[in-house]
């Protein structure tokens, strides 16, 4: 990881690296928009064969359904490939889930710490990281989510998951640098992001959940986070980059600062108070 004190020139379009990287670092730089349009083009080959693969099974049902009811009415023809479909669909769904983390494994583009400018090959890594996790995130994972399938596939992307965990939430960026804790639960439509931009850079940072805290939904959980073990995150809070949360206590607000929860008396106890007071 460049170290933090480290002065970085956003503006600057040479690369320290040598070799390929720098060639193609330096290119990024120098020529953004031409090699931009030129690097993606392997991205969406590769994409487009990922996607051809999983839709492989779905269509395999299709035709099978199409060649075998010819003979019959026209609503039950209407009616099988209504099914055929649908079934596609979720076969899909299924392959996607296994072959992109797949395909994240074989190309090793898991992520590791970093600072640097967003036109570097580093931050290249990073967005084919992220767009495989996109690819599953907003056309199947929905489907799955609470369950243990979307956990598996967040195992399978790099993510530290450990027993007990509930993820409600499909917003979730980075997993390859998200460490959750025993008994974890995130609750629906939670971000949980492992990095932020800062000045020009772009700032990838792990994110660290302890053993049972709780995130209420809608939180937001930024790059470089830890939260102790124990620790809660009232709904809606945004817990700001680098913020320490110790174990055990209550965060909420934007930004999230530490909170102190007011337990409402009983009834019982209420009604001692007034016959007292009385």
């Amino acid at each position: 990881m460049n170290k933090t004190n480290k002065k970085i020139d956003v503006d600057s379009i040479s690369s320290h690296h040598k070799g390929f990287k720098g060639l193609f670092e330096t290119a990024l730089r120098r020529f953004k928009v031409l090699s931009h349009l030129i690097s993606m083009i392997p991205v969406y080959m590769t994409a487009c064969l990922l996607l051809g693969t999983c839709l492989w099974p779905g269509v395999s049902v299709y035709r099978y359904v199409s060649d075998h009811s010819g003979g019959h009415s026209w609503w039950f023809q209407n009616f099988a490939y209504a099914i055929a479909f649908a079934l596609g669909f979720f076969l899909y769904g299924l392959t996607l889930i296994f072959l992109a983390p797949l395909v994240n494994f074989v190309f090793r583009w898991n992520l590791k710490p970093w600072r640097g400018p967003y036109y570097s090959a580093e931050s290249f890594k990073w967005f084919l990281h992220n767009g495989l996790t996109y690819l599953v995130r907003f056309t199947f994972l929905e489907f799955v989510t609470p369950s243990p399938m979307s956990i598996l596939f967040y195992r399978m992307m790099g993510m530290k998951i450990g027993r007990g965990v509930v993820i409600n939430s499909t917003w979730i960026s980075d997993p390859s640098l998200i460490e959750l804790g025993d008994k974890v639960t995130i609750g629906g439509s939670v971000t949980i992001v492992a990095h932020y931009g800062q000045a020009g850079l772009l700032v990838i940072s792990p994110v660290k959940i302890g053993n049972n805290c709780t995130i209420g939904i809608k939180a937001t959980i930024m790059g470089g986070a830890q939260i102790g073990d124990g620790a809660r995150i009232l709904p809606h809070s945004v817990v700001l980059p680098k913020t320490i949360i110790p174990a055990g206590e209550t965060w909420g607000g934007v930004p999230a600062q530490k909170m102190t929860i007011i337990s409402a008396p009983s009834d019982s106890s209420s009604g001692e108070e007034s016959s007292e007071a009385a």
